[in-house]
């Protein structure tokens, strides 16, 4: 039971799971793996797809469990743990009367090996028999090879039994799938190629988790609002179009959940939040999805200071989680999340990047022409803000709170007393990414109709086909909202600065992809 364990692979494909792989030696893989599952039936009466399996634990726990004994200690093999595991075998390697595998789950890889004279004859034939990619169960005492690998030593009638034929070739454990769109495409293979993949998935998970962990401690009420809306409002974005057909009238996937909130606040409920989809028929890059992941917050008689201070808490909180020191690597960069973060208005950091203010348009309207920004027939401020998004975000790498907004490109924004042309609203900049805004929130019926008023004015043709004033919610309005602060916080990109991620498809398990061509 000390051999060496070989670490040699064979099998593998550097084609994309699911076409025929056919290597040099001229045998389609596809083919002989229905072949043996064929044998498998006939000759030993092996079911190739398994049964449910009770005792398991994962690969990690198994390695957990063993504990390395001195020279003086016994060695009864009696006394070494005896476990049940299961995974995708990735190297697998006949040696005589002995067969060496290696697992992959979701925690880890580990060695498997199965000895003829430990096992039932069918056990064995079936461990010759295995291939790349199959899903195997193995019941045995841990133990380690001469060399120091720790091993599962298949015993028993249960020693080794098979739960999924791989019909597929996985990857090849050496290149793997390096196409970003591919691997996308084919998340299965990608996971099982690339353990970071899941590694960065599981983290996305206890990230959310532990946001909701932090919102509940607060006195916040999770809910969940309407994804199809008779209305596209809450924000100014393209919406998905569809039709109900039993009503007969047009609905809209979501673009933001605010104003089914906002009437939570009208109806009593003080601390409320949302973490779901929000859906924008735009365009796809490295930080935009068409469907993407959004909390929204809302805080009876708070305002955006109190915003400023939660979002600060939490996202340090979250960093701190992944690394207690706070600091954590992205791209090229090392961002600081546990010193207190950056905060900057506006306007300063327009004037700044630009070297004028904000409210000298003649000045705003030269310089966007010069950079060939949309400026003809629009707005005073709606020129300033395009400016200011090609200019003045640049170089925001650390967490840098940007305040007071123009009032007239935030409609649901409370304007400041002194200052009416700006509004109490901060976004959060982190990685040169917008993390999400926060307002305070507009609770006067009629300055909100206006603002309404005003915004379907601005829009263009096409925005008019779809965009209407949301007269219920204007109707709750003068039922009477609270004074309330508001946050959007935009979970995919927050996911990608924590897990290093460079792009947003990295951090959505299944994103939007152009449909694969023919072949």
């Amino acid at each position: 039971m000390n051999t060496a364990s070989p670490q040699t692979d064979h099998g593998g494909s550097d084609l994309p799971p699911g076409s025929a792989s056919t290597p040099a030696g001229g045998v389609d893989q596809e083919a002989d793996r229905r072949n043996k599952r064929e044998r498998l039936r006939a000759e030993l009466g092996i079911d190739p797809y398994g049964g449910s399996i009770s005792g398991l634990i994962s690969l990690a726990e198994a390695r957990a469990l063993h504990q390395p004994r001195s020279e003086h200690e016994s060695t009864d093999e009696d006394q070494r743990p005896l476990v049940c595991v299961a995974g995708r075998i990735r190297l697998h390697r006949v040696m005589g009367n002995l067969v060496f595998a290696t697992l992959r789950d979701h925690s880890g890889d580990l060695q498997i090996a199965i000895s003829k004279k430990s096992v039932t004859p069918e056990a064995f034939k079936l461990a010759k028999l295995l291939d790349l990619g199959d899903i195997v169960v193995a019941s045995g005492r841990l133990g380690t090879t001469r060399t120091g690998e720790l091993t599962v030593w298949c015993e028993g009638d249960d020693g080794l039994s098979l739960a999924c034929k791989s019909l597929t070739p996985p990857p090849d454990k050496h290149s793997g799938l390096q196409d970003s769109e591919l691997r996308c495409r084919l998340r299965y293979a990608d996971m099982f190629a690339n353990p970071a993949v899941t590694e960065t998935f599981q983290k996305r998970s206890k990230i959310v988790s532990a946001i909701r962990r932090f919102m509940d401690e607060r006195g916040f009420l999770e809910v969940e609002t309407p994804m199809l809306q008779p209305i596209a409002g809450g924000a100014a974005a393209k919406p998905f179009t569809t039709h109900h057909n039993a009503l007969d009238i047009p609905l809209f996937l979501r673009i933001a959940p605010e104003l089914y909130l906002k009437r939570l606040l009208v109806g009593g409920i003080p601390k409320v939040y949302e973490i779901n989809r929000n859906f924008r028929n735009e365009g796809v890059d490295r930080r935009h999805n068409p469907e993407f992941t959004s909390m929204e917050v809302y805080e009876a008689f708070g305002d955006h200071r109190t915003g400023l201070e939660l979002v600060e808490s939490l996202i340090r909180h979250l960093a701190t989680m992944i690394e207690p020191s706070g600091a954590i690597p992205w791209t090229d960069h090392v961002i600081d999340y546990a010193r207190p973060f950056r905060q900057v208005t506006y306007a300063e950091l327009f004037q700044q990047a630009n070297g004028f203010s904000i409210f000298d348009f003649d000045q705003v309207r030269k310089k966007a022409r010069a950079m060939h920004l949309p400026e003809a027939g629009l707005d005073n401020w709606l020129v300033v803000n395009h400016l200011f998004e090609a200019t003045a975000e640049k170089g925001l790498i650390q967490p840098t709170f940007v305040l007071d907004y123009p009032s007239a490109i935030s409609p649901l924004t409370r304007p400041k007393s002194d200052q009416p042309e700006l509004c109490e609203r901060w976004d959060l900049f982190i990685g040169e990414m917008e993390i999400g805004p926060c307002y305070t929130e507009l609770n006067d019926p009629d300055l909100q109709q206006q603002r309404f008023r005003e915004q379907l004015a601005g829009a263009d043709e096409e925005e008019n086909t779809f965009r209407s004033v949301d007269e219920d919610f204007l109707a709750a309005l003068r039922f009477g909202m609270p004074p309330a602060g508001g946050i959007g916080l935009g979970i995919d990109r927050l996911v990608m600065l924590l897990t290093g991620s460079r792009t947003i498809r990295d951090v959505i398990l299944f994103p939007l992809l152009r449909p694969a061509g023919p072949g």
